[in-house]
C-alpha cells in the first residue's frame, strides 16, 4: 500500500483491530488523521477496517502488524511510522488481558501482561519520541481502573496498569514541554471475552456503577481525543472514564 497523503496529522493506535481501537481509529479519522492501525493477530478485523477507511479517503489508512512482546515487532511500528516521516499521536491501547490467580502464575503469564501493558508501549514512545517532539504532538496511554483499585485474581494484570498510569507521569515529565502524555482508565466498557456469558457477573458489576449502564467504546474514544488534541494544557494526567464505579470502590 502506498504511504498516505502528505499533509495530514498521523495517529498510531495500537491494537486497533477492534473494540476500542477500531472506534478510535473510526473517529480520529472522521477528523482528518492519517491512521496507522496496528494489530498483532486480528488480521482480518484490521484488513477490514482499513478498506473501509480508505473508500471513505483513499490512502488515508495504513497497516502495521506487530507483537508487543517482541522486539521484533516493535521495531517493525516503527520502521512504518519512521517511513511516512511525521507522528502527532500515539494511543497506546493494545492488551493483554485475563486472570492470573497468585498460586498459579508463572513467568509466561508475567512476561505476556507486563510487555504488552507497558514494557511495549514504553519502548514505543522511547522510538517514536523524536518525530512527536518535532510535531509538538501527544501521547494517550490506555489503563485502567484496576490500575488504581486491584482486581481480584488479576495481580500482574492490575500491577502493569498501576505501571502504565507511573510510565505516563514520568514520560509526562521527560517529554515536557514538546509532547504531552495522558492517560485515559476504563472501566466497564466491554466485557471480556472470556467472561462475555457469565450473567451473574455482570450484574454484579453493573450494581457498582452509579451511572446504571455499561460504557460504550466512544465514551473512551471521545476522551482519548480531547487528551490528544484539545488539552492542550494537561499532561501527566489519568481520566477515570468509568461511569462513576471509581467513586464506590
Amino acid at each position: 500500500m502506498n504511504a498516505p497523503n502528505i499533509g495530514n496529522p498521523v495517529v498510531l493506535i495500537t491494537g486497533a483491530a477492534r473494540r476500542i481501537g477500531a472506534e478510535l481509529a473510526r473517529l480520529f479519522h472522521r477528523a482528518g488523521y492519517r491512521v496507522v492501525i496496528h494489530y498483532n493477530r486480528a488480521a482480518a478485523d484490521a484488513d477490514k477496517l482499513c478498506e473501509s477507511l480508505n473508500q471513505q479517503r483513499p490512502d488515508s489508512c495504513l497497516l502495521v502488524q506487530g507483537d508487543l512482546n517482541d522486539d521484533a515487532g516493535l521495531a517493525r511500528i516503527v520502521t512504518l511510522i519512521n517511513s511516512i516521516g511525521s507522528l502527532h499521536v500515539l494511543i497506546n491501547n493494545a492488551s493483554s488481558f485475563y486472570p492470573t490467580p497468585l498460586a498459579q502464575t508463572d513467568d509466561i503469564q508475567w512476561n505476556d501482561l507486563i510487555n504488552s501493558n507497558l514494557k511495549g508501549p514504553f519502548f514505543l514512545c522511547k522510538e517514536l519520541a523524536p518525530l512527536l517532539q518535532a510535531s509538538a504532538g501527544a501521547i494517550v496511554n490506555i489503563s485502567d481502573m484496576h490500575a488504581r483499585q486491584a482486581l481480584k485474581e488479576h495481580p500482574i494484570y492490575s500491577i502493569a496498569k498501576a505501571g502504565n498510569i507511573a510510565m505516563t507521569k514520568s514520560l509526562a515529565l521527560e517529554l515536557a514541554p514538546s509532547v504531552r502524555v495522558n492517560s485515559v482508565a476504563p472501566g466497564a466498557i466491554l466485557w471480556p471475552e472470556h467472561e462475555s456469558d457469565d450473567q451473574q457477573k455482570q450484574q454484579s458489576v453493573l450494581g457498582k456503577v452509579p451511572m446504571g449502564r455499561l460504557g460504550r467504546e466512544s465514551d473512551i474514544a471521545e476522551c482519548v481525543f480531547f487528551l490528544a488534541v484539545g488539552a492542550t494544557y494537561m499532561t501527566g494526567q489519568t481520566i477515570a472514564v468509568d461511569g462513576g464505579s471509581s467513586n464506590c470502590l
